[in-house]
């Protein structure tokens, strides 16, 4: 009992700290004069992937590989068939052709590199460092092309309005030091809950015996992307749902090049089989899937997001079962 519920009190812990997070630096980079679309690209497209990261790199520094890819693998592969699955039964995912193929095109072809350095080299310092120069490069990208397109937003800029249509980005009149207050202790919060949520996943692991790539993929990436999930679903609730594949395609640029990416500085190696010969060739297939879905009809429609469900779910069960 005890590896399980150090494992619920670190999601619990893990996302109350990324919710305080993005709080604090969202005011805080209010009130030192930062454009709400530099927030958006930057402040709230980090803090809201705090969780993730802080979990996988928690995860490598244990010597837990498994985990800290599995979780990356898991988390893209819980944005693209659940998250997206749910709000499409909601309500249908409007798509914007432009953002869909430059951000989900990034994000596939990010994979695939992923994947292939994976299954020859293995992953190194320079493959991470390569991944953080291409985010900064498309934040870049992203920040130029929405200040003189601002009507063809990017998936970064509808993952920040996602936030601000479930009141997580709020404009209050608070004083600084209890912003400044929020954003440590969401720090301090993360850190803690992301240290309880690995220690358990290990435990766990050995204890079911169930390898740690497959907690990764599963137990782990659902915990760490109910922020995101819990974003997509309120905002399809309240007739915003095309907020949702920015919200997800966002979250899936920011899982493989930032978490990526410093896990590969921080623990260059080689990543287990069962997410090289697996998870990233499934989610390969489901980031094919998603943009077809999502090219015909400019829409993710109700069948479709019930398509992306069930394939959840048979995934779910395959890597329980028979990984």
């Amino acid at each position: 009992m005890i590896p399980l519920l150090l494992l619920l009190a670190g999601f619990v812990v893990l996302i109350l700290g990324g919710e305080l997070l993005v709080r604090g630096a969202v005011r805080v980079a209010e009130k030192a004069g930062m454009s709400e679309l530099l927030i958006g690209l930057t402040i709230v497209g980090f803090g809201t992937s705090a969780p993730e990261l802080v979990a996988s790199v928690e995860a490598a520094l244990a010597g837990s590989p498994g985990i800290a890819w599995g979780n990356i693998v898991g988390s893209n592969l819980a944005n693209s068939l659940l998250i997206l699955g749910a709000a499409s039964l909601i309500l249908p995912v409007v798509v914007p052709r432009g953002p869909l193929w430059r951000d989900g095109g990034l994000a596939l072809v990010a994979t695939v590199i992923l994947w292939l350095v994976a299954s020859t080299t293995g992953i190194t310092v320079a493959i991470g460092s390569a991944f953080l120069i291409v985010l900064l490069a498309y934040l870049a990208y992203a920040y130029r092309a929405e200040q003189t397109q601002p009507a063809g937003a990017t998936a970064l800029h509808e993952k920040a309005e996602a936030l601000e249509v479930t009141d997580t980005h709020l404009h209050d009149v608070q004083p600084l030091w209890r912003s400044i207050l929020l954003l440590v202790l969401g720090i301090v919060l993360i850190v803690m809950g992301g240290r309880w949520l690995v220690e358990g996943a290990i435990d766990l692991a050995r204890l079911v015996g169930m390898s740690e790539a497959v907690i990764g993929l599963t137990v782990i990436a659902i915990g760490t992307s109910l922020p995101e999930l819990v974003t997509s679903v309120i905002a399809a609730y309240k007739g915003a749902s095309a907020v949702a594949l920015g919200n997800v395609l966002g979250s899936n640029i920011f899982n493989l090049l930032l978490i990526g990416g410093v896990t590969a500085v921080i623990a260059p190696g080689t990543i287990p089989g069962e997410i090289t010969n697996f998870g990233l060739p499934v989610l390969i297939a489901a980031s094919v899937m998603l943009l077809i879905f999502a090219a015909t009809g400019r829409k993710i429609t109700r069948w479709e997001g019930g398509i992306l469900l069930i394939v959840y779910l048979i995934l779910l069960v395959y890597n329980v079962v028979m990984v």
